[in-house]
C-alpha cells in the first residue's frame, strides 16, 4: 500500500512539473492576425501593421539609423543588441521574428499557450497561459517607456502616441 502511494505521488509530480514550469514560446504576429484583424475584434493586427512598430526593425536600415548608430559607436544597427533591444526586442529570444520589429508578443508575451480560440475566450485562462495584460494606463505607459523614455534624444509624448496605436476590443 505504501509503495503504491509513493508511486502515485511520484507519477503526479512527474505529470505536474511540466504544467507548473511550462515555458511558452513565441509564435509570431501572423498567428495573431488570424483573429485580431476584424472590426468586431478591434483590428489590432491592422493597427499594428500600419504603425511604426511593425517597421521598427526595417528602420535600422535607413540612412537616419546609420547616423544615429554612428553617434552611438555602432557599426551595424540591425545586428547590434543596443539597437535591437527596442527596434526588435524578440531578436535575442526568437531570431526568426527579428523582422517583425515591435510585434504583439513583445507586449503581450509569448503566444504559444494562449493563441488558441478556446483559450482566448476566457481572459483568466489566457493569462494563465502566458497572455500579458495591463491593469492600468500607467502600466501600459511603463511598458512603452522602456524604449520611449528618451529615444535618440527626441521628445516622446506618450498620450498622443498611445492614441495612434491603442487597440482595444470594441465594447470591452
Amino acid at each position: 500500500m505504501k509503495n503504491r502511494f509513493v508511486f502515485s505521488a511520484l507519477a503526479l509530480l512527474i505529470l505536474a512539473v511540466p504544467a507548473i514550469s511550462q515555458e511558452f514560446s513565441y509564435v509570431g504576429a501572423p498567428k495573431c492576425q488570424i483573429c485580431h484583424k476584424t472590426e468586431k475584434q478591434g483590428q489590432q493586427y491592422v493597427i499594428w501593421e500600419a504603425s511604426k512598430h511593425s517597421k521598427s526593425f526595417a528602420a535600422l536600415s535607413a540612412p537616419e539609423a546609420a547616423e544615429a548608430a554612428k553617434a552611438m559607436g555602432v557599426e551595424k544597427p540591425a545586428d547590434d543588441a543596443r539597437c535591437l533591444k527596442c527596434h526588435s526586442p524578440l531578436a535575442a529570444k526568437a531570431v526568426e521574428l527579428k523582422p517583425e520589429g515591435v510585434s504583439c508578443e513583445v507586449c503581450h508575451g509569448p503566444g504559444s499557450g494562449y493563441k488558441m480560440l478556446s483559450v482566448m475566450k476566457d481572459k483568466a485562462v489566457s493569462v494563465k497561459n502566458g497572455l500579458v495584460l495591463y491593469g492600468s494606463p500607467d502600466a501600459i505607459k511603463a511598458q512603452c517607456m522602456g524604449c520611449h523614455e528618451n529615444p535618440h534624444g527626441k521628445k516622446f509624448d506618450f498620450a498622443s502616441y498611445w492614441e495612434k496605436i491603442k487597440h482595444s476590443i470594441p465594447g470591452k
